[in-house]
């Protein structure tokens, strides 16, 4: 397919199977906090605002770094993995999975907030008079009403995902068939002047984030056509 490698379609799958593991693990995390920035008060909410924002600011090789530096063998969380016996993260597809979630915390956080604000209000309120408690109102009129949030988060975690490439080669370093990812592939034979595979693999990115994309405002629309019939 697309004249591509063993090696490449191994980087292929690794870059697959990163996207969505991150993504559902990140969506199941960010949502509690979501729904938190969409309904506090809190003066010092914009903190917490900035901070889940910096990942869209901040250059990826610097996360990668510091991520690199903490889950590494002498970093505090890596040190402790050691000293327990079960291994630092550094250099393992774990990692990356971690680097990945930081990095697109942004990206999955905004949508489900401006969601859960759109969501709020009147509703909740009709539905406390009807004695329903706060689990019940999340379950069953927050999320139905917020499914469009979910599914730009999702979508956009995992396409940004699929394209990383200085937080995955600093924090996952480049080892075939563990952490080397399809952007790393296209960089290493850019390198060996074979462009050829470069293009290929470029190719099926560029269609595959296309494709994401464009299925993501149709549904987008679709839900918006419903909502209003």
């Amino acid at each position: 397919m697309f004249g591509l490698s063993d090696a490449d379609i191994t980087a292929l799958w690794i870059t697959v199977k990163l996207a969505s593991v991150s993504t559902v693990m990140l969506v199941i995390l960010a949502t509690p906090l979501a729904w938190w920035l969409a309904r506090t008060r809190w003066r010092g909410k914009v903190m917490i605002e900035a901070l889940v924002a910096m990942p869209l600011v901040m250059p990826p090789t610097v996360i990668g770094f510091y991520l690199l530096v903490l889950l590494g063998p002498r970093g505090w969380i890596g040190g402790f993995l050691e000293s327990i016996g079960v291994g630092h993260l550094a250099f393992s597809f774990t990692g990356i999975v971690i680097g990945s979630m930081l990095f697109s915390v942004p990206f999955v956080v905004q949508p489900l907030q401006n969601a859960f604000t759109s969501a709020g209000g009147r509703v909740l309120e009709v539905a406390a008079t009807l004695r329903a408690s706060p689990m019940d109102r999340f379950f069953t009129v927050i999320l139905p009403l917020s499914r469009r949030g979910f599914l730009t988060a999702g979508v956009l975690s995992f396409a940004h995902s699929l394209g990383e490439f200085g937080m995955i080669l600093m924090i996952g370093g480049n080892i075939p068939g563990r952490t080397q990812v399809a952007s790393i592939s296209i960089y290493n034979h850019v390198e060996t002047m074979n462009y050829s595979a470069a293009h290929s693999l470029s190719l099926v990115l560029v269609l595959s984030s296309f494709t994401l994309l464009m299925a993501i405002f149709a549904l987008n629309r679709r839900f918006k056509v419903v909502s209003v019939a």
